[in-house]
């Protein structure tokens, strides 16, 4: 915990009990985990924990960049601690995500000089190995 705690403080981040907890199920859990599904999985280790305290957790850790936000579904956002540029593949079966590797350099040529992009996001959908071979 004292590893995630100084993660935390050297990003700008008071570690509370909370908020540690949240990082390392973030962390251990490569699934993007909605808020739902990470209240759900605390909610027994931290009884006092709210559906708020983890959205307004993810908020502070994405706006500290330790975090992202991504939003495959029109209703539904997942949150990723591997904040490095990658894609997302979404089994449309399910219902999995999966994250791989992508190079955007070059991607969109010389079309976009002139602006600043903040956000790189890839996203696939259909369906994964696993549900392919299960057909």
């Amino acid at each position: 915990m004292n590893d995630v705690g100084d993660f935390l403080k050297t990003n700008g981040i008071k570690p509370s009990y909370q908020r540690i907890k949240i990082y390392e199920y973030l962390m251990q859990n490569k699934d993007h985990p909605t808020v739902e599904s990470i209240y759900n999985a605390l909610n027994g280790q931290i009884p006092t924990l709210s559906k708020t305290t983890v959205y307004n957790t993810l908020k502070i850790f994405i706006d500290r960049g330790i975090a992202m936000a991504i939003t495959i579904d029109d209703n539904e956002v997942r949150f990723d601690a591997f904040v490095e540029t990658h894609g997302h593949f979404k089994c449309q079966h399910c219902h999995q995500v999966y994250d791989f590797n992508v190079n955007f350099e070059g991607a969109v040529g010389d079309q976009l000089d002139d602006f600043d992009i903040l956000e790189q996001q890839m996203f696939f959908y259909g369906i994964c190995k696993n549900c392919r071979e299960e057909s």
